[in-house]
């Protein structure tokens, strides 16, 4: 079973670009109560997949890493992390290059605002089941839960 996790940025997090902080810890704990729901359930191996934004994206991957779960890094395009500063290239970087990752560029391009959707519907395409923490705002998060919807996938949602 492949998890696909989309949600917000920092900014609409309460600007934790570090993750950490209230909103970081609060969707940290829903997101392994996921884990934990899914895995109680499924006998089938897991793999989370994230799209290594700042924000939710990375606290998926984190937490695949402290539960030992393999889990797909869809680069949305490269170079993505140019832009960040030096704590969140590191972090990027630790979880990339982590041995449960498996990295893949989901365009070979330089960054361009294509480039997100494309990344959004590939890991959509690509799970079995859609997480979405998302405030209700319009942007990528709401584009990507309602990609899915058209694709008729599973979605368990954290409203914020």
């Amino acid at each position: 079973m492949k998890i696909a996790v989309t949600g917000h940025r920092p900014g609409k997090l309460g600007n934790e670009w570090d993750g950490i902080g209230y909103y970081s810890d609060s969707i940290r704990d829903y997101l392994q109560s996921v884990i934990d729901d899914v895995c109680k359930v499924k006998e089938e191996p897991i793999t989370l997949i994230t799209g290594m934004a700042l924000g939710v994206d990375m606290i998926w991957a984190e937490l695949a890493i402290d539960n030992d779960i393999p889990f797909i890094a869809a680069i949305p395009c490269v170079g993505q992390e140019m832009k960040w500063n030096e704590r969140q290239v590191n972090r990027y970087n630790k979880l990339v290059n982590h041995p449960l990752c498996e990295m893949f560029i989901v365009t070979p391009t330089m960054y361009n605002p294509q480039v997100m959707q494309i990344r959004n519907e590939w890991m959509v395409d690509n799970c079995d089941l859609l997480v979405a923490v998302w405030n209700g705002t319009p942007g990528g998060t709401a584009n990507c839960v309602e990609y899915a919807k058209k694709k008729n996938k599973q979605i368990m949602r954290l409203i914020l």
